[in-house]
């Protein structure tokens, strides 16, 4: 193994599993401490004594009288230790397991722990290959030898210095004393099946979308699945391709777009209710107030989606296309939001009414798309979804944005807003103030008491309303008496 001084920080990759990777370290410590921890003995392996084996039965016996667990729990855990590579088998390395039985398993050297955190390079593999290669005079695992052949492949431009150090390194070994060899063959072997394991086996190192499934199933490489690789290939070379100085440009016009407009960059006004306790913010912003602020009038400028997202920007939008006698193309916007976002057992009916509103041919409210778009939106009309009218709405939305918006902003309907909104002053709350409105604060209700009260309010109002049963009631007075 390639010794390495500066190791790469890996501490985001190890972060969502370092807390429980050092509570199996502190575990491990204990199994090893010479008092009260696991006994080991030397045992011989082949032909060979090897110091310090412990037998699969004996962890398991410690693990649950340690825990206070059953045997299966604590068997679960020792395959736990395995799989992460604190413990390794001797005898049978290719399944990392913990076994109730007199297998033979030796503790992990610190040093290819996980938590050192350096990154299994494949030039390290690579030479540790090529190393067990000249050991075992070609005749590799198949999981090794199809890596062998892929890093040989891959990293030809230096496997002279591969074969080089591999062969240093299998001298150097072979100084060692025969057990201190083969223990640390072991050790290597066994940091190798953890983290290059062979191909559908499960890894516990493995993060992210990348782990398998289901590492019991093969994969089959299909016709189908070479189809779409086909396919998303061409169109990714089809796809245009943007500078990165253009693109860099319009992230920085973006960024100063809406930096005044950012909670994170710039303050609210006139002031943060969750820090001020006043909620003059969320009076002056609530979603159709009839006289709205100067930075939300401004925010309807950067883009028609942002005036469309805003229900108060939607409404003043609304009146400019009644001036217009334009305000179909809007109407057949949100009816189709409607339906994408509506529930499910309305859909067909909505479908249909939308289609005779603005689809048909005569329709009250007929909308003006292309024969393309119009061809695709009728034929999935007969197997109606939430986005059947998804080619439709785009089509009208980009109509909307390429002209209506731009008159918009330049009509005397978004002039007279702009001078009627708000400019609401800044509250000047000193550090003192905000102190004191965080010890006057009281703790809201429980979601869960407000949802019982309801409850109680909801079957009070019930038995209200029910017809009293008198015969009921005289006898369960009388049961009382």
């Amino acid at each position: 193994m390639t010794i390495r001084t500066a190791r790469p920080n890996r501490a985001q990759h190890f972060q969502p599993r370092l807390y429980c990777l050092k509570k199996l370290e502190s575990i491990l410590l204990e199994m090893q401490d010479p008092k009260s921890g696991v006994k080991g003995t030397e045992q011989k392996l082949n032909i060979t004594t090897i110091p310090h084996v412990i037998a699969g039965n004996d962890i398991i016996a410690w693990i649950s009288n340690k825990m206070k667990t059953t045997t299966e729990e604590a068997q679960t855990f020792g395959t736990m230790l395995v799989a992460y590579g604190y413990i390794y088998p001797l005898q049978n390395h290719k399944k990392l397991v913990m076994c109730n039985d007199s297998s033979l398993y030796r503790f992990q050297t610190p040093y290819f722990w996980p938590t050192q955190k350096w990154v299994p390079d494949d030039s390290d593999y690579a030479i540790y290959l090529a190393k067990r290669n000249i050991r075992k005079k070609g005749m590799l695992e198949p999981h090794e030898q199809a890596h062998y052949n892929h890093l040989h492949e891959w990293l030809n431009h230096k496997w002279d210095f591969i074969v080089m150090q591999a062969t240093e390194q299998y001298k150097a070994g072979k100084e060692r004393k025969k057990p201190d060899r083969v223990v640390f063959d072991c050790q290597e072997r066994a940091y190798w099946m953890v983290n290059r394991p062979p191909r559908c086996a499960h890894s516990a190192m493995d993060c992210g979308p990348e782990r398998l499934v289901d590492p019991n199933t093969d994969e089959k490489t299909t016709f189908d699945i070479y189809r779409r690789k086909n396919l998303f290939y061409q169109q990714a070379i089809m796809r245009s391709k943007v500078k990165s100085s253009v693109s860099l440009g319009a992230l920085v016009k973006y960024i100063t777009t809406y930096k005044n407009h950012d909670p994170f960059l710039a303050s609210c006004l006139p002031s943060n209710p969750w820090q001020t306790d006043h909620d003059a913010y969320w009076t002056l912003n609530m979603r159709r107030v009839e006289v709205p602020t100067k930075m939300r009038v401004e925010r309807w400028s950067f883009s028609l989606f942002e005036l469309l997202s805003d229900l108060r920007g939607r409404d003043d939008f609304k009146i400019f296309l009644k001036k217009e006698f334009s305000g179909e193309n809007l109407a057949f916007w949100e009816a189709a939001e409607e339906l994408k976002w509506g529930t499910a057992s309305s859909m067909s009916t909505k479908a249909e009414t939308i289609f005779k509103t603005f689809l048909a041919p005569g329709a009250p409210r007929w909308i003006n798309i292309d024969g393309r778009t119009m061809g695709l939106t009728v034929k999935g009309l007969e197997h109606p979804h939430r986005y059947v009218l998804e080619a439709a709405q785009t089509h009208v939305f980009l109509l909307m944005k390429k002209d209506t918006f731009f008159r918009y902003l330049k009509s005397p309907t978004y002039k007279d807003i702009q001078k009627k909104a708000l400019s609401p002053e800044p509250h000047n709350f000193s550090p003192a103030n905000l102190e004191q409105n965080a010890l006057n604060r009281s703790p809201g209700i429980h979601p869960i008491i407000l949802w019982q009260q309801e409850e109680e309010e909801k079957a009070k109002a019930a038995a209200a309303s029910a017809p009293v049963d008198v015969k009921a009631m005289m006898s369960k007075i009388d049961r009382k008496k």
